[in-house]
């Protein structure tokens, strides 16, 4: 497998590091985080100017027809920065829902406001017990005067605070379906999460919805689109993981202990050569996982690859996040210090859309 990106996925890769270099440095990023909302608009509308709301989507609504592995250059860099904006929540999840299942009228109403930046989204699916088990759901729609009505509790709803629509999964008389919500409709309570960013709890109490898709065939589509932002925090993780690792080096170059750089000692440069293989080790699975997610492959092999992907993703993120911890001493911890949060950042990706344990069982489920 060629792991190069080509001319056009370099030039674009290189155009979002340079922007957010520019425009997204640690201190900008600490305000941003700091402000009410949590993410920035102006940021935002940078963003879908540079075409990237629209990547991943139709050019038939604005978009440019990419896939998974064109939106890799973009998900490094923004794990370098640790972008906070709901990225993944309206690009690789919510819209995702609209733009392959939705109707040609929903697909006319919301992916053009999507590619324009105009318009965001968030996936409603987590509830209480269900771990990562996606076909585990107690919400309820039934049938109601010119569409559905929702009941149920959502929860850990990333981006729910910024979004403006919903893609909510419930049960109907025929099983699990998804159902586009207005977000002003639903009771939100926003908080935020160990990584800074922002997520909700979701209260439905006989909330209007909108069908996408067949009624009752919902878990395929699920399955798939998770499988698709998985391949994506993969790429993320990458990005953050090259972080980790070029600060703990020049740290290592710079800070000194008996009148020598600590790097010279042979013990740390075994320990940063480990973080450098895990690294590059993470990159290929996570270009794996881009790859299977686009290509035609049954839904077998795309699982088992994304699978794959994310346990060796999974252990790479604990590892080198630990490390660069460990080797910066006692001030790797503190907030002053990005590595601090790249941690926090690198251990959230761990459990994001299933841990190491829960993708080895899905692995061997799948392997037979």
């Amino acid at each position: 497998m060629n792991f190069d990106y080509n001319e056009e996925q370099q030039l674009l890769a290189d155009s979002v590091r340079r922007f957010l270099a520019k425009d997204y440095d640690f201190e900008s990023r600490k305000k941003i985080v700091a402000s009410r909302d949590g993410w920035s608009p102006a940021v935002w509308a940078t963003m879908a100017d540079m075409g990237l709301t629209g990547l991943p989507f139709s050019p038939d609504y604005g978009g440019f027809g990419g896939g998974a592995v064109d939106l890799m250059g973009v998900m490094e860099a923004a794990g370098d920065a640790l972008l906070v904006e709901p990225y993944l929540a309206t690009v690789g999840l919510g819209a995702q829902f609209v733009a392959r299942a939705g109707s040609d009228a929903q697909k006319k109403a919301v992916l053009p406001q999507v590619v324009e930046g105009k318009l965001k989204l968030a996936f409603a699916h987590t509830e209480k017990g269900a771990r990562y088990n996606l076909a585990k759901v107690a919400a309820q729609a039934k049938k109601a005067a010119g569409g559905w009505a929702i009941t149920g509790e959502k929860f850990v709803v990333l981006g729910a605070a910024a979004a403006d629509k919903l893609v909510v999964s419930a049960n109907t008389d025929k099983g699990l379906s998804l159902f586009l919500v207005e977000k002003n409709a639903v009771e939100a309570k926003a908080y935020v999460t160990l990584d800074e960013q922002r997520a909700g709890d979701l209260v439905l109490s006989g909330t209007p919805g909108e069908l996408i898709g067949t009624e009752g065939g919902a878990l395929p589509v699920i399955e798939e689109i998770v499988d698709f932002a998985t391949a994506l925090v993969c790429a993320e993780a990458v990005g953050a993981m090259k972080f980790a690792c070029d600060t703990t080096l020049e740290y290592l170059k710079t800070r000194k202990q008996f009148g020598v750089p600590i790097g010279t000692f042979q013990a740390l440069q075994h320990r940063m050569v480990d973080m450098y293989v895990a690294q590059e080790q993470a990159r290929s699975m996570a270009c794996l996982a881009c790859s299977k997610v686009d290509a035609p492959s049954d839904a077998r092999d795309r699982s088992r690859s994304v699978s794959a992907a994310k346990i060796k993703i999974a252990d790479a993120c604990r590892h080198i996040s630990q490390e660069a911890i460990q080797l910066h001493g006692g001030m790797g911890m503190t907030e002053e210090m990005k590595v601090s949060h790249s941690f926090r950042r690198l251990t959230m990706i761990a459990q994001q859309f299933g841990d190491a344990e829960h993708h080895l069982a899905r692995f061997a489920a799948l392997s037979y």
